[in-house]
This record gives structure tokens, C-alpha cells and sequence, in this order.
């Protein structure tokens, strides 16, 4: 039997966490008896009873696994290290608060038994916020425009992804992971899926505007050079009209002394004018420097404090060898945390 690995993000997920599971074990035992399933819970340091209700479920079923993290490693990092761990014939990424479709399933698998080794849910339409969703829409086709390298639309990271994949995304070794990009910059052959966003089922969202802000930058600075470039031609074109500017001015008042009285506005205004320039373009040269800074570091995905139903060994699948992630780098082999 192949094995299809669900890998599911946790945090302050307790009212969501076991109707998951119980969703997906009755979408497997309905819809797709000749496969096992690896649920691979992963809780990024949930304050509420999140850890609690895994720990049952993988006492009840030793096909969940559970990775609890010694501290909230943030929305990127802590999924696509979950992802690093499956040992399934294929895995699939989605959120635990049922935005993402488990009837969706099905579907994916059928599409990877057909040889796209990446199946991605596309929205074509959301049940969130309109507003919301109208700026996120004006967000992918900014940031499409933008890239060197082709962007997904409306892509949350919510699919299936085959075990060769998974065993690239391993060597990439990358510190600061943004897996929709990965997605795309790597150009397996993948196939796309619609589908319409539901509510989320129960809970608060996470997400506010500094991690919404913290994903646009990523995909910003890693996938792009339009910062640099505006700072550096908006620079050349500021200074050039500034110095024009001083020209004119110094003409005139050579002409004119005795009629062009002196003043502070022009001076004021053209400080204020250049301080402002230089304050913005400061700030978008010091992102680029602060996703330099994250990978340069090697700092590891995540630090886990428990991991349960696991094997002692990273068994990460029949045909590949025991890789040590980026989280086992630093001291040999952290698996008995």
C-alpha cells in the first residue's frame, strides 16, 4: 500500500485538531481504502489545549505522529519542516482550521496516480472577508509582475507534493523557506485544482497584519530585485533633479541678488524632500539585508521539544538515505529531544 503523508500546522487549533482527524480517516477509509495514511500533526507552541488532544490521537492511532515545537518558529518555518519529516509515497500540506478542503483529497491523489508529481488547490473564490480577499488578488498579480520567477495566484501552499519533491525541498537547505515560491521556481510538472475557500470552522485566525506583512515581504525579497532597482533609478532621478534645482537657484540668484531674498523654505523643503527619499529607500534596502542576514545565519527551521509516534531514526523513505535537516545541523543529530 502507498502511503500519503497529511501534513497539518497547529497553533491554538484545540476545537479543530480532532475533527481533522476524523475527517481524514473517514475520507480515507471511504475514498481511498488501498492507501495508508501519515498524520503528521505539527503545534507551534499552541496555548491552549491543542497539544493535549494530539497526544490522545496518537495514543489512539500510531498513524499520527505529532512534532511540538519549543516555541513558535513562525508561519513558514514550522509546516514546511513538518513536510521535511514525512515518510509518505507523497504529502500533502493544509491548515487545520478546514479552509482547506479534506474533500479535496481524493482528488489530489487521483491527479498524482496520473504522474504530476505537484497538486496544488487554487482559489477561485473565498468565503472570507471580501476586502480581504480583493487585496490579497491585487497582491499575487503586484508581486506576479514584479518576479523573476513565475508566481502562483491565489496559492496558500495547500496540496499534494510527491516524495521526489520533498526530497529536493531537503537539499535546498534553506533557512528562511517561502514554499510558494519554491513551488513554482523549481518547475515540476504539477497540476492545478480550483476550489472556493470555505469559512473557518471554528477559532480565531493567527494571522494579523504583521504576519501578512512578513509573507509579502519574504516573497518580495526572495523572489524579486524591483526594490533595489526603484531605490537605485529613483535615487539617480531624485539626485539629478535636485542638483538641477540648486543650479537654477544659484543662476538666478547671481542674476537677481538684489531681488531674490533669501529664504528657508526652499532649503527646508528640500531636505525634508531627500531626508523622506532616503528614510524609505534605507528601510527597503534594510529588508533585503534582513533576508541576507537569515540565511547567512544557518539558524535551524525549528527546535522541537517532543516528537511522538516517530521512529528513533529520520526514516524519511524507502528510496532515499537518512539526510539530517537543517534542524539536527548544528549539534550532530537532535532526534532525542
Amino acid at each position: 500500500m502507498k502511503t500519503i503523508s497529511i501534513v497539518v500546522p497547529c497553533y491554538n487549533e484545540e476545537e479543530n485538531v480532532e475533527a481533522l482527524y476524523q475527517a481524514i480517516s473517514g475520507t480515507f477509509l471511504k475514498e481511498l481504502p488501498d492507501y495508508r495514511y501519515e498524520i503528521i500533526y505539527i503545534d507551534n507552541d499552541s496555548k491552549d489545549r491543542t497539544r493535549e488532544i494530539v497526544r490522545r490521537l496518537c495514543a489512539a492511532d500510531p498513524g499520527v505522529k505529532g512534532i511540538f515545537n519549543a516555541k513558535n518558529f513562525g508561519q513558514f518555518n514550522s509546516p514546511y519542516y513538518a513536510m521535511l519529516q514525512s515518510t509518505g509515497d507523497a504529502t500533502i500540506l493544509m491548515a487545520a482550521d478546514f479552509q482547506d478542503p479534506v474533500e479535496m483529497i481524493p482528488s489530489y491523489v487521483k491527479e498524482w496516480e496520473n504522474g504530476y508529481k505537484i497538486v496544488i488547490g487554487i482559489k477561485k473564490s473565498s468565503k472570507e472577508n471580501k476586502i480581504m480577499y480583493w487585496l490579497r488578488s491585487c497582491y499575487y498579480k503586484f508581486i506576479k509582475k514584479l518576479s523573476d520567477v513565475e508566481q502562483i495566484e491565489h496559492f496558500t501552499g495547500f496540496g499534494l507534493y510527491d516524495a521526489k519533491f520533498i526530497k529536493v525541498l531537503r537539499e535546498l537547505d534553506d533557512p528562511t523557506p517561502f514554499l510558494r515560491g519554491i513551488v513554482a521556481e523549481l518547475g515540476f510538472r504539477r497540476k492545478e485544482v480550483p476550489y472556493e475557500q470555505p469559512k473557518r470552522r471554528a477559532g480565531i485566525t493567527s494571522n494579523n497584519f504583521y504576519r501578512l506583512y512578513d509573507a509579502a515581504m519574504l516573497s518580495i525579497t526572495s523572489y524579486t530585485k524591483v526594490g533595489l532597482r526603484i531605490a537605485t533609478i529613483f535615487g539617480s532621478v531624485c539626485s539629478f533633479a535636485s542638483m538641477l534645482v540648486a543650479l537654477i537657484y544659484l543662476i538666478m540668484k547671481l542674476m537677481y541678488w538684489d531681488r531674490f531674498p533669501a529664504g528657508m523654505a526652499p532649503l527646508l523643503i528640500g531636505m525634508c524632500f531627500l531626508g523622506s527619499v532616503q528614510i524609505f529607500f534605507i528601510g527597503m534596502v534594510g529588508e533585503y539585508i534582513l533576508s541576507i542576514n537569515a540565511r547567512i545565519m544557518k539558524r535551524p527551521l525549528v527546535i522541537e521539544e517532543e516528537r511522538i509516534n516517530f521512529t528513533s531514526g529520520k526514516e524519511y523513505g524507502p528510496e532515499e538515505d537518512m539526510l539530517l535537516t537543517a534542524a539536527s545541523m548544528e549539534d550532530g543529530n537532535r532526534d532525542e529531544i
